[in-house]
């Protein structure tokens, strides 16, 4: 069984700053905001939504299928992702233009704050998606605004049930186009921020979100997650990590392990157990796609 993982592929430089962005900003100043951040670590991964989506669901043993684009400069992500034994047939290479590059500060108390240039990603909706035989299950994740909706109609008129994982995408949309695309999903994940700036645009509770899929996972970081089905919440708990490293792909690696459990039939709760045992795992490892799970990981 398959799963197409719609988002981008992306290089990530990640920086660290050795201080707390709110030692810096002035929040009565923040109109003439002119600040500067020493970061003396500095890194580049492999990254982007679709690409760690993948990973994570890889090495539980899923068969994840992104479909994303990437530019002139990203015939070394391709080749990794052919490395780690994935398919490449949905990944579309862009000329001229830059594969997609998230810019990642992190402060000492995990804080981050972002710049991202899409690049190539704004052309992924040239990628379309059919019914196939062995594709069981989707994902949206952040990914162009045209391709996000197109995909989005593109799963349910296949028959192919995804989940709408809208991410720092979320803002692309109005309140309309959001609960189009709730309509059509049959899981919706979000983080406890994006939760609420679904429902002010939608004017829906996770309680009436939750009546129109099959569930809703609302992930709320060092506190575990809610697992919404039928209007009724559950509060799986939070695994506590060995190590607290780096959070950048946390959310991603447990969006693979969503998937995973999805493909296997488990119920919604279990999955979400599952990507918070992940979760867990990954904010241990510096980067989206540089851990690995064992059996035992797996199992809890």
């Amino acid at each position: 069984m398959s799963a197409v993982i719609c988002g981008s592929l992306a290089f990530d430089t990640i920086m660290t700053f050795e201080g707390r962005f709110s030692e810096q900003i002035l929040p009565d100043q923040l109109h003439i905001l002119n600040v500067s951040f020493l970061v003396p670590a500095l890194r580049r991964e492999f990254g982007g939504c679709a690409g760690n989506i993948a990973y994570s669901l890889q090495q539980l043993g899923g068969t994840p299928l992104p479909m994303a684009t990437v530019g002139s400069d990203g015939a070394d992500y391709v080749e990794r992702l052919k490395t780690l034994g994935m398919s490449t047939e949905f990944v579309r290479s862009v000329a001229d233009t830059y594969t997609a590059q998230a810019m990642i500060m992190t402060d000492r108390d995990n804080n981050q704050i972002t710049a991202f240039h899409p690049g190539a990603m704004m052309q992924a909706h040239l990628t379309q998606i059919a019914a196939r035989s062995d594709i069981k299950l989707g994902m949206i994740s952040p990914d162009g605004r045209d391709a996000m909706l197109q995909h989005a109609e593109q799963f349910k008129a296949a028959g192919i049930p995804f989940v709408f994982d809208p991410g720092q995408g979320l803002p692309m949309f109005d309140g309309k186009e959001l609960a189009h695309f709730v309509e059509l999903a049959s899981w919706v994940t979000v983080n406890d921020y994006e939760a609420r700036m679904l429902s002010e645009r939608t004017g829906l509770s996770s309680e009436q979100l939750s009546r129109q899929v099959r569930g809703l996972v609302v992930t709320l970081g060092a506190e575990g997650c809610e697992v919404w089905l039928d209007g009724a919440k559950t509060l799986v708990a939070p695994v506590k990590a060995e190590a607290v490293v780096d959070p950048t792909g946390c959310g991603d690696a447990f969006r693979g392990a969503l998937l995973y459990g999805l493909e296997q039939g488990w119920p919604l709760v279990r999955c979400a157990a599952l990507g918070n045992r992940v979760g867990a795992h990954k904010i241990a490892s510096r980067g989206g796609q540089n851990y690995t799970l064992s059996s035992a990981q797996i199992k809890g």
